[in-house]
């Protein structure tokens, strides 16, 4: 009962939507752990950074009902296609590479944070984990040097070539189990990682014929996951997890449609993949389709792109039940979803890379696919003070969850901004 209370008094409902009984609460924080620090092009423009850690959250039901983790990704990095609206400057570099991307902070690690929420509308940091090899040497964000699909060329604000690292992750989402070890999902790979309470890679779990792309890597590497997810599209790859509440299974689910057979699939495909995968034996257990919204039904951002909706977070609601993040980059969609009556495809020919067409070719009806049923519980265009790009998720006490945006560590101007949503109408047709 005081836990309650001490929830009640701390997320006390704010700015009640006129035709909803959502309410909505936005948390900043000044917290000097978040300022990293100016870069300097060389032109002489200055970008002021600062510490992203909203790619992913998670709050598991031990911790203090203020107190969220999360995760940041891989360090303040900007497209060649982006470089010269941020920086005012050409880089020569960008023109001679393919798939090219600046790394403003190569030496950066990928952190978990511990965050808690105050009574007074603000947030702070209060531990911070970095991501470590089996010796404790901090991981990069670099991007792996992949053979099975493609990957980037990294590159520094100077347009120097910089190395790919072997055992760098860009991590994406992240859950926490009661024996205080971390799950986190990677991007890039993509794959998912098992990580010690201090931060060490204890296994990372990658599509399984691809081990020995990672051989050299100061970490155990395990070809665990369906092959097929090495045809993900470029830094479309795992960013969001979630964790049965007995924590014998996990879910994770693909931001995009596969590349598969190509990127002309993935940029008109709306079929995305979800696994259920049993943490003691590593085996899938399940694999179901989740369909896409069109563009267009995005209202702070429409378009006709149908790669540009995308799924960033998950979190469990229920048996087989969870409330997913399906986004573009300025309009956040909270749908729940349901894997009852979904087809489940597991070890079926559409996890064959051989079978034409392919899932992500094929209409979902017409092959007597039923995907997860999805319904609508919140978006953020009814919301206009809630930023854009919300990539992490956890759920608190008494039925109410946290949206964190990944601010892209301030290249943009961005903040992180945390918002507490209470009254979503859960479990309900």
């Amino acid at each position: 009962m005081r836990s309650r209370l001490a929830f009640a008094i701390l997320f006390g409902l704010t700015a009640v939507a006129p035709a909803s009984d959502i309410s909505v609460r936005d948390y900043l924080s000044d917290d000097t752990l978040l300022h990293m620090g100016r870069y300097r092009f060389d032109n002489g423009r200055i970008l002021n950074l600062s510490v992203g850690i909203g790619s992913g959250a998670f709050r598991h039901p031990d911790d203090p009902p203020n107190v969220i983790w999360t995760v940041g990704d891989r360090g303040p990095n900007i497209a060649c296609s982006d470089f010269k609206a941020i920086a005012h400057a050409e880089l020569a570099a960008c023109r001679e590479v393919r798939n090219g991307r600046i790394y403003l902070t190569p030496a950066y690690a990928p952190s978990i944070y511990r965050v808690m929420l105050t009574e007074t509308g603000t947030f702070r940091i209060t531990d911070v984990i970095t991501v470590k090899d089996r010796d404790g040497a901090p991981l990069s964000g670099l991007p792996n040097p992949l053979r099975s699909a493609t990957t980037e060329i990294p590159l520094d604000g100077r347009g120097r070539r910089l190395d790919q690292d072997i055992g760098g992750i860009d991590a994406e989402a992240i859950v926490r189990l009661t024996d205080g070890t971390f799950w986190i999902a990677d991007e890039n790979a993509p794959s998912i990682l098992h990580v010690s309470v201090d931060g060490r890679v204890i296994a990372r779990h990658v599509p399984r014929g691809t081990e020995a792309e990672f051989t050299g890597a100061n970490y155990d590497v395990v070809g665990t996951l369906p092959a097929i997810l090495a045809k993900r599209q470029l830094n479309r790859g795992i960013e969001a997890l979630a964790v049965s509440d007995d924590e014998r299974h996990l879910y994770f689910i693909m931001q995009s449609p596969l590349a598969n057979p190509d990127t002309a699939a993935y940029r008109v495909s709306r079929n995305v993949r979800l696994f259920k995968l049993e943490r003691t034996s590593m085996q899938m257990v399940g694999e179901y389709v989740y369909e896409l919204d069109e563009p267009k039904t995005f209202r702070r951002d429409p378009s006709n792109n149908q790669s540009d909706p995308r799924i960033s977070a998950m979190v469990l609601t229920g048996a087989d039940r969870l409330l997913v993040i399906e986004r573009t980059e300025a309009t956040t969609k909270l749908y729940e979803i349901d894997l009852g009556n979904a087809t489940d495809i597991l070890n079926t020919p559409w996890d064959d890379a051989k079978t034409l067409p392919t899932l992500e070719q094929s209409h979902l009806a017409d092959v007597m696919i039923t995907p997860a049923r999805k319904t609508l519980r919140f978006d953020t265009a009814d919301f206009p003070k809630i930023a854009g790009k919300t990539e992490g998720l956890a759920r608190l006490p008494d039925d109410a969850f946290v949206l964190i945006n990944d601010d892209d560590f301030g290249i943009g101007g961005a903040r992180t901004q945390l918002v507490v949503l209470r009254g979503l109408k859960l479990g309900e047709p």
